[in-house]
């Protein structure tokens, strides 16, 4: 048995967000197979709902995915007939998505998922706004350049 408290795993942040990321996925996932969708794919028509005709490298930054894990995504998207590739005349280096009607037929049933989400999690909706914020808090802290910061003692 540790003699440090900060050593359980129900103190460790990493366990919990781990934990949490699962369980979050795997509702997802449920919900999403009816539509035919992997999370990755929904992930990437959000990005696309959000803004029609965007370069893959601002997909992949966006999800800060690389293009070895988001290539296929984008393959399987376009079989199932959900997006287009483009390659833009000014420079054709950059290759656009874009949505396609099929993709834009179905963003309202979609949208249902994410509600039925936010209804399990059965946080009330300021709850679920504050936690969303954090956990964007937390992300760019984490990834904000420069030396790390000291760490707080938990009380």
């Amino acid at each position: 048995m540790s003699n440090f408290e900060n050593l359980r795993l129900d103190s460790q942040l990493c366990f919990a967000l781990y934990t949490a990321t699962n369980s979050i996925t795997r509702l997802y996932r449920s919900l999403l197979t009816q539509h035919e969708l992997t999370y990755p794919q929904y992930l990437v028509l959000l990005v696309l709902w959000e803004k029609d005709g965007v370069a893959i490298k601002d997909v992949m930054k966006r999800l800060k995915l690389d293009s070895g894990t988001l290539s296929p995504i984008i393959k399987r998207l376009q079989t199932a007939e959900l997006i287009t590739k483009v390659r833009t005349d000014e420079d054709e280096r950059i290759v656009r998505l874009y949505l396609t009607e099929k993709a834009k037929e179905i963003e309202p049933e979609i949208a249902e998922v994410q509600n039925k989400v936010v209804c399990q999690t059965n946080l009330t909706h300021s709850e679920f706004i504050d936690l969303l914020n954090s956990l964007n808090t937390l992300t760019e802290s984490l990834n904000a350049k420069g030396e790390p910061q000291p760490i707080a003692k938990m009380a």
